[in-house]
């Protein structure tokens, strides 16, 4: 079984949960994942410097607003990964979604859904967005890299929960996307104590 397998099946044992707030912005991102030699990635953007952009610089995922031409979420995810990093994810597996997380300052409810990428020859960033890459799903999992630091947002100072990046120089990770990294990783910890049979090492995730 590959790891891309098991994880449809992690995601499908639970039903995410799917907010309804009228007065909130709609939006979704994309958690995409490939398999390497030394374990599971996950796909990252760092936004470009924008002003007005509540978000300008942060760590994210490629994701945006739902437009009226989207029909649901999920295809709004896939439009808007194709618009800023030229990715064409009907070309991935689809491998769920995770619950809907609403905004902490803003009146915003995002949607995330997952999927799995084989080998991407090139991308197209668009000039929202300075740079991407990959983050072993293992970092991300290493309590060495969870922290509390202060983080610019609005004009304010926060104290926040963030994730450290291996990649010098990077934003520290935080806001809404590190919650939707926690609620996977959570997921992979408990599926693995349940089945014992997926569970982090140093090297990304495996199947025993």
């Amino acid at each position: 079984m590959s790891n891309f397998e098991h994880i449809v099946r992690l995601l499908a044992r639970r039903q995410p949960e799917s907010l309804e707030f009228p007065t909130h912005t709609r939006a979704a991102v994309a958690l995409i994942l490939r398999e390497s030699e030394h374990g599971p990635e996950v796909l990252f953007i760092e936004r470009a410097a924008r002003d007005g952009d509540p978000w300008s610089g942060d760590i994210g995922f490629p994701g945006g607003k739902l437009e009226e031409e989207d029909n649901t979420p999920r295809q709004a995810a896939e439009r808007e990964t194709l618009e800023e990093i030229g990715l064409d994810l009907r070309g991935s597996a689809y491998l769920g979604h995770l619950c809907d997380i609403a905004g902490s300052r803003l009146p915003i409810l995002v949607s995330c859904h997952v999927y799995g990428s084989g080998d991407i020859p090139s991308f197209n960033l668009s000039h929202e967005v300075r740079d991407l890459f990959w983050v072993y799903l293992a970092d991300l999992d290493s309590p060495g890299r969870h922290i509390s630091a202060p983080v610019q947002f609005g004009g304010e100072v926060l104290i926040q929960p963030a994730i450290r990046l291996p990649q010098a120089g990077k934003p520290l990770l935080w806001g809404i996307t590190y919650r939707f990294v926690m609620e996977f990783l959570r997921l992979c910890r408990e599926t693995a104590a349940d089945e014992q049979t997926y569970v982090p090492t140093t090297h990304g995730l495996k199947t025993k």
